[in-house]
């Protein structure tokens, strides 16, 4: 009965016709997918397969290998913090550890709330910054561990972009 779930079961099933038989199609279909449903769920993996008629084994080996597809739910808020080295020498280790504990969270996980995701990344491209953070795509530099969390307050309370 919800429309959104027939919604993206439609559009799943017009992604699938369209792809299927195509060589080299695994990539954009689970790059299509994961934009309609947020991430790859076990089953939607199982879909896929079945659909392009390519092993199960081969689509989430494809899954794991690149880091741009999820197989768990991501926050609607993505936290990227630094840990390249000139943000490790500025003290990037312990913002992690401030955002860590604020959150409640280790690296890699989404709160419960589905509120935030918290990733590491080895370099932003903004080491005169050090350390960074994004928060979606607004990236934070000259960061403290107050500060950091200061942040994500205010993205909690609407100040997000």
């Amino acid at each position: 009965m919800n429309c959104q779930c027939d919604d993206k079961q439609r559009k799943l099933a017009h992604l699938l016709q369209k792809y299927q038989g195509r060589p080299g199609a695994l990539i954009p279909v689970l790059q299509q997918a994961q934009a309609i449903y947020g991430f790859l769920a076990p089953d939607l993996l199982q879909e896929i397969s079945a659909g392009l008629q390519i092993p199960l084994s081969r689509v989430y080996g494809v899954a794991t290998f690149y880091s741009q597809f999820h197989l768990k739910p991501r926050g609607r808020n993505i936290i990227k913090v630094c840990q390249g080295t000139a943000c490790h020498v500025r003290g990037g280790g312990r913002v992690l550890e401030a955002i860590k504990g604020y959150l409640g969270v280790e690296a890699g996980e989404t709160t419960q709330d589905l509120g935030f995701t918290l990733e590491t990344v080895a370099c932003l491209g903004a080491c005169g910054l050090a350390p960074v953070m994004t928060v979606n795509k607004a990236t934070e530099g000259l960061l403290t561990p107050d500060k950091a969390v200061k942040k994500i307050v205010e993205c909690k309370s609407g100040g997000c972009l």
